[in-house]
């Protein structure tokens, strides 16, 4: 690919992001709920990249996230880490790993779990696969508005 045409992407690259920022798009999907319990399609997940959401109690936005694990599995986490949450920085995909986008340690995706606390790692989330659908408890996204 020649100079001039890489530079071009990257110019209507930044446009698109600039245009996102300013009309208010985020990357934190919305779920719906079902009364109690919050439904992400498995199919949504198919690629392995984890997808952000939100959560918003009493105008109070709980942001986690959804992965699928190489064994088939999912796992989810809170966007904010037991350590670094007051940062407000989150975490980033980097292929088997999220990274803590505040003190830049990785943690492995399929090790996401209640074992895994204390220190910077993600604030576990407990899901349950019912078909195609992934469930989330309302009251356990509650729990996590203190990260936020």
């Amino acid at each position: 690919m020649s100079g001039r045409r890489m530079e071009s992407l990257i110019a209507a690259g930044a446009m698109l992001l600039g245009a996102l920022t300013l009309f208010g798009c985020s990357k934190y999907d919305t779920p719906k709920s079902d009364g109690g319990n919050i439904k992400i399609q498995t199919a949504t997940l198919a690629d392995g990249g984890a997808r952000f959401y939100k959560y918003v109690d009493n105008d109070k936005e709980i942001r986690y996230f959804v992965v699928k694990t190489l064994d088939g599995g999912y796992k989810a986490a809170f966007d904010a880490c037991d350590s670094c949450y007051r940062d407000k920085k989150g975490y980033e995909q980097q292929g088997g790993v999220m990274n803590c986008k505040n003190c830049n340690q990785k943690f492995p995706i399929d090790r996401l779990g209640p074992n895994a606390t204390g220190g910077c790692n993600p604030g576990y989330l407990p899901v349950s696969v019912q078909g195609d659908m992934i469930s989330i408890s309302e009251s356990t996204l509650k729990d996590g508005a203190k990260y936020f």
